[in-house]
């Protein structure tokens, strides 16, 4: 079977089809996050498939909670040839939740099994009054 070089403006019904968002879009597909809350605390669930323990890093400051993770391949290709198609993700990633100032290090559980990252966060009670509610006049 002879590959020839398509044309533009042909049909072309494999390669319309791998520009379509859902395989494009790899930002939706990286750290995949469940949030459940319980009536003491929020469990966050994030999918990292192929990562590896070590490879994951999470730290908090200034109330924000950051997961980052980073996957490598440094497995050389030995076989002759080029990739057509590469979908599966190579590189780092990260994402932030925003857990309050008064959650600390400390008081956070990780664990990471089967590819799964699960992060337990305590709630704590804050003792803050909400300001007033005021209204802005409207001017003619």
């Amino acid at each position: 079977m002879m590959m020839i070089p398509r044309r533009k403006n042909e049909f072309d019904l494999i390669g319309d089809l791998f520009r379509d968002p859902f395989f494009t879009d790899h930002e939706s597909n990286v750290m995949k996050t469940d949030i459940k809350e319980k009536s003491d605390k929020y469990l966050i669930d994030i999918e990292l498939p192929g990562y590896e323990k070590d490879s994951i890093k999470i730290d908090i400051d200034d109330g924000y909670l950051t997961v980052h993770a980073e996957i490598n391949s440094d497995k050389e290709e030995k076989e002759e040839g080029k990739f057509v198609r590469k979908e599966r993700y190579i590189g780092s990633c990260s994402r932030s939740f925003y857990v309050g100032t008064e959650v600390k290090s400390e008081d956070i559980k990780a664990s990471f099994k089967n590819g799964m990252l699960q992060i337990e966060i305590p709630k704590k009670d804050e003792k803050k009054e909400l300001p007033e509610k005021k209204y802005i006049q409207i001017e003619d």
